[in-house]
This record gives structure tokens, C-alpha cells and sequence, in this order.
């Protein structure tokens, strides 16, 4: 297998840490890295609620890139922590134009994965002329089945098992695990909404990686992302990540079939199977789609750290 971090740009720290007021509730929480003059780049993180990580900013290259990258609404340093009131994925999309406008973008790239693949997609088709290139992988379109394939018993659960029996613990005999499960994260910050915040996350933690760490599951698992992780995926879950309809990204690729687009999705991605990103592909015939045959969820795993770098390596070149 190829070694992620050999594929990712050195480590490197923000040169600017800033905030911004999107609402009367709402502040978000954004960093630059790389070249500040440079061709401009938003990396969108998953969940919804995951929140930033380091690694996250090594798939441009500095020279080259100015790479924005957001704590979303309830995510990460953004604040309220872990709130759902006022957040929304078009509440999100409008964040995402409003940061765009703030930094005096004409344009940039846009990569996400998961959760931030629907994102990335839905902010290009309701802002083309925002997005010079898309850039998504473990690709996820919010439609009811990708839904019960995750949560339901005859998807996910079929390769996964024994996580999944410990992910209905908390919530025996309901007949709807997602909605069950949003009962028990929205009450105040205590154990009980810990232990169900802990138990959500865990199984797709679970399943992120094509070889279990447990270590990096552990950490996970106790690092302050948890609550915000569980709370508010839950949340957009159960409100069907409040698209207008179970089919809107296929029905609306025709905005953005003129954004050079690269699709990346491991073979063995057992949170977004490789159909999703098939169907995409098959909707934007002038996209690259590249199905990574060593690689799961995570887009630190070594196949798929490297295409995304390459993926980013061709715009860099291409001079989107």
C-alpha cells in the first residue's frame, strides 16, 4: 500500500487564523496556508461537523495555492460548539459565497470528501461562477438510499456486523436509529449525550479505514469533536441534509458541467460505495473519475491521499 504521508505536501502551519460573523448565532472559524498570492483553494471537511484536521491542509501545493479551510457552522473552533439551531446545508453554501466575498475571491478550487462532497457540490450549482475546479472524493449525494445504506441493517451492516450491533445498543428496537439517536444528542452536554455522541461516531469511525487503528479510533473518540460530529450529522441526517429533493445533485449537474470536476472514491469505501460516485460520473461525462483499487473512506489512506494530490498537482499545472 502506498504511505499517505509520503503523498501529502510537508506539514505546514496557517499563516492567518481569522473569524467570521455569518450570523447573529453564528461565527465560523477559517485558516490560510501555502502561498498568499497564489491560485486560491477552499478544502471542505466531512461530518457535517467534523471540523479541520492538519493533514487536511497538505493535499495543495504551497507554493503554488492559497488554501482556505473552514471549521463549518457547530464544527471544530466555530461557535456555538456542536449547535444545529440556524445550520443548514444552504446556510452553509451561503457561509461558504460570504467567506468567498470576504477574501476578495474571484474564484478558487474546491475539494471536499463525504458530507464535504455533497457540500462542494451543492455550492457549485448554486454559485458556478464561484468554483474554478471541483475536486471531491468518498462521494455522497444525500439521497434516501445512501442514507439507509449507512444506517439501515442491509447495507453497511452487512460488512460490519459487530460495530453495527454496538451502534443500535443505545437505541434497541427502534424502528428509525437516526431519528432515535437525535433524541438522545439534543439535550444538554452531559454523559448520557456523550456516551450516544460516542457510540454514533464510533460506527463510521469504524469503517473509515481499509485497515482498523484502533489508536486513531480511540483518539477520536475522546478528542471534544464528538459531540458536534454525532449532534449534527444526526441532525442534517434526519432532515435528509435539507436538499428539495432525494435526487437534487443528479438534477441539477447541468449548472456545473463546465467545472472541470475530479472524482475520487476507494474501491472498499464501505461508508460511500463507489455507486454514488459511478452515477456522478455517468451525470458529468466531461468529469474524471478515478476509483482508487486499495483505497476505503479515509482520504489519508495511501492511494487515496495520492490521487487527491495528483488531482490538485493537474489544476496546479492546468493553471485553473
Amino acid at each position: 500500500m502506498t504511505d499517505a504521508m509520503q503523498c501529502l505536501y510537508p506539514a505546514i502551519e496557517p499563516y492567518r487564523v481569522e473569524k467570521l460573523e455569518v450570523s447573529d448565532l453564528h461565527t465560523i472559524v477559517y485558516e490560510e496556508v501555502g502561498n498568499p498570492a497564489g491560485r486560491p483553494a477552499l478544502f471542505l471537511h466531512g461530518g457535517p461537523g467534523v471540523g479541520i484536521m492538519p493533514d487536511y491542509r497538505r493535499f495543495f501545493d504551497p507554493e503554488h495555492y492559497r488554501v482556505v479551510l473552514v471549521d463549518q457552522r457547530g464544527a471544530g473552533r466555530s461557535t456555538p460548539h456542536a449547535e444545529t439551531r440556524e445550520n443548514t446545508t444552504w446556510n452553509i453554501v451561503s457561509d461558504l459565497e460570504s467567506l468567498r466575498k470576504h477574501l476578495q475571491v474571484d474564484d478558487w478550487v474546491v475539494m471536499g470528501g463525504s458530507w464535504g462532497s455533497l457540500l462542494a457540490l451543492c455550492y457549485a450549482i448554486k454559485h458556478p461562477d464561484s468554483v474554478a475546479g471541483i475536486i471531491i472524493r468518498g462521494i455522497f449525494l444525500g439521497r434516501q438510499f445512501e442514507i439507509d445504506w449507512i444506517h439501515g441493517p442491509d447495507g453497511a451492516a452487512l460488512v460490519y456486523p459487530d460495530e453495527y450491533e454496538n451502534y443500535r445498543k443505545l437505541v434497541p428496537g427502534a424502528e428509525d436509529s437516526v431519528a432515535a439517536y437525535c433524541r438522545l444528542l439534543a439535550g444538554e452536554e452531559d454523559e448520557s449525550a456523550l456516551t450516544a455522541a460516542r457510540a454514533w461516531t464510533r460506527w463510521e469511525a469504524s469503517m473509515m479505514t481499509l485497515f482498523p487503528d484502533e489508536d486513531a479510533l480511540q483518539h477520536m473518540l475522546s478528542d471534544q469533536s464528538v459531540l458536534s460530529i454525532a449532534r449534527i450529522e444526526s441532525y442534517f441526517t434526519a432532515q435528509k441534509f435539507f436538499l428539495d429533493n432525494d435526487n437534487f445533485v443528479l438534477d441539477n449537474v447541468s449548472a456545473i458541467e463546465q467545472i472541470p470536476t475530479r472524482i475520487v472514491n476507494g474501491r472498499y469505501d464501505t461508508i460511500c460505495p463507489s455507486v454514488s460516485a459511478w452515477d456522478l460520473h455517468k451525470a458529468l461525462p466531461n468529469s474524471k473519475l478515478t476509483i482508487v483499487a486499495d483505497g476505503a473512506h479515509s482520504p489519508l489512506d495511501g492511494g487515496m491521499a495520492q490521487e487527491l494530490v495528483a488531482a490538485a498537482d493537474e489544476f496546479r499545472d492546468a493553471r485553473l
